[in-house]
């Protein structure tokens, strides 16, 4: 299917190009979230007419998320949870849990800004990418640890081994696992659905977003500007 992007898509094109996708990929990611138009003679021609309007929104929206990058930029989120003795957590941290560890830090953020290109399961320092925009993105750093101590030991560049000591990592030297990639988008999107299609006793209105397909490496194997 032919589709118009109305804004920057990862590994896809730039606002405005026409590109070709997978009709699923269209009709249950780009279409509905607003990302795309169907790429008919009629779309084109409402698209040029708007184009000036929404290049001028687009640049409002990209030097707001400019400016709040500025202002995580280098942020810690530190996140307590259970783990084993060999460090490796009882359940994981997704995206939401990240989302709300940055919200609670003073920026909103959703869980679909979070890119992962798979869930979080063990304790330590990782750094993860949030797109604030489609042109902007800024990395934080999530502290996962079993207490506040400990987050405040790993932030120093050390741990508490089995014994109950205090040891340095490689001279102090603070460890971050990076776990995003570049160019990863359709991962971490559906790492984002998947988790509405987990059910959450306490949001049960957000259960509606596990009817959205996540991109797959499929969806953009072949496109044309």
């Amino acid at each position: 299917m032919d589709v118009i992007l109305l804004e920057r898509i990862e590994r896809l094109g730039q606002m405005g190009d026409v590109v070709t996708v997978k009709p699923g990929f269209a009709r249950n990611y780009l279409l509905p979230r607003k990302k795309a138009l169907r790429a008919t003679e009629a779309n084109r021609a409402v698209f040029d007419q708007q184009r000036a309007q929404l290049e001028a929104e687009n640049l409002k929206h990209r030097e707001e998320a400019e400016r709040v990058a500025k202002g995580i930029a280098g942020l810690t989120v530190v996140i307590v949870r259970q783990a084993s003795d060999s460090d490796q957590l009882y359940g994981s941290v997704t995206p939401r849990d990240i989302a709300a560890g940055i919200t609670d830090a003073g920026v909103t953020a959703d869980r679909r800004q979070i890119k992962l290109d798979r869930p979080i399961k063990t304790v330590g320092m990782h750094s993860v990418r949030v797109d604030l925009h489609p042109e902007v993105s800024v990395e934080v750093i999530v502290n996962i640890a079993r207490t506040e101590e400990e987050a405040g030991f790993q932030a120093r560049g050390e741990r508490i081994n089995r014994d109950g000591e205090i040891v340095n990592i490689e001279e102090g030297a603070i460890e971050v696992e990076t776990v995003f990639e570049e160019g990863a988008a359709p991962e971490a999107e559906e790492l984002a659905v998947a988790e509405d299609a987990a059910p959450e006793a306490e949001t049960p209105a957000e259960e509606a977003g596990a009817e959205e397909a996540a991109p797959s490496e499929e969806d953009f194997e072949k496109t044309e500007g």
